[in-house]
């Protein structure tokens, strides 16, 4: 289990972490999100003891990480797969990183076979590609067999039969009883992986819940609308929380308005529509909803957003 209470982290007048408290249980996949510098990866470094809380702490199985005789065998973590002495051997890394905790030479064994690199494990680690590497630090965070993992992107380079090892690894871990504390930036992929989200932005939790609760708490309708008269038709929507993103020529997707009103304000209008299909809200759409204020790069390429008074840009005619 890992428990933070109160953490905060500041490096001179900037705050990275701001008070966040929060719990990962185990038994089940806890996934980390967040946009690019809202503090995630500083977060997992106060776990493990690589930075220092300004304020606050984080227990990790009931003590703070460096408390631990053999950290190793608690608590296993990839946050930075480069870290590694690139002129050794995959084996002789892992059989350094054993010797320092008193682990035998068959666990390196069988977490180089776990991990897929059996064919590799004599070759050096700056010969390795990104995937391989990723294998080789997720070998390093289960080589203690640890009751905690955390993994920060650790499909990263991965190809597609990797990125299904280390999902099913992830739920197998959780399901024997372990703490299993990830992040990552594909959100197809923490939807079918995780069963509990927890989102930070600007250095705050701004949720913490299970991924099914996070995506029903996003009750903005979206429906995709054909219809020769987009304009027009988003003009009779009246209301401030309706708005339109025109996809392609003809193509609307409707936010904040329900099927059966758009049909209806079509028929009243005789507006011809030959599609209405109600989209279902992703893992993707909900974090956007939650982290839209907390992005601190935004790209100017944005879709035009029509609003209910057929505005786009300033241009309504």
């Amino acid at each position: 289990m890992i428990e933070a209470s109160g953490l905060s982290k500041r490096y001179g007048g900037k705050t990275a972490v701001d008070n966040v408290s929060f719990t990962v249980q185990p038994g089940k996949v806890t996934g980390f999100l967040g946009p690019n510098g809202a503090g995630k990866s500083t977060t997992m470094r106060m776990i493990v003891g690589l930075d220092r809380p300004t304020s606050g702490r984080v227990l990790v199985n009931g003590k703070p990480y460096a408390r631990h005789k053999a950290p190793l065998r608690e608590v296993g973590a990839l946050l930075d797969a480069k870290a590694v002495h690139t002129k050794r051997s995959a084996y002789n890394h892992l059989r350094a990183m054993a010797a320092t905790h008193g682990i035998s030479a068959n666990r390196v064994n069988e977490v180089i076979e776990l991990t897929g690199l059996t064919s590799v494990a004599q070759k050096r680690v700056g010969g390795f590609s990104l995937g391989m590497g990723q294998r080789l630090g997720i070998a390093s965070a289960l080589l203690g067999d640890p009751s905690t993992v955390i993994l920060d992107e650790p499909v990263n380079g991965l190809d597609p039969e990797g990125v299904l090892w280390v999902r099913h690894l992830a739920r197998e871990l959780a399901a024997e009883g372990r703490t299993v504390f990830l992040s990552s930036h594909l959100m197809s992929e923490m939807a079918q992986t995780a069963d509990h989200l927890i989102v930070i932005g600007r250095g705050r939790i701004i949720a913490d819940a299970p991924i099914a609760d996070i995506i029903a708490g996003q009750k903005k309708v979206r429906v995709l609308v054909r219809t020769d008269s987009p304009r027009e038709l988003l003009q009779a929507l009246t209301g401030p929380e309706i708005t339109g993103v025109e996809k392609e020529t003809g193509l609307l997707e409707i936010t904040g308005a329900e099927p059966r009103r758009i049909a209806e304000t079509a028929l009243e209008r005789q507006i011809l529509v030959y599609e209405l299909t109600p989209l279902q809200v992703s893992l993707e759409d909900a974090y956007m909803e939650l982290t839209r204020d907390d992005v601190e790069y935004r790209s100017k390429d944005r879709p035009q957003e029509l609003s209910a008074a057929g505005t786009a840009s300033g241009k309504g005619k």
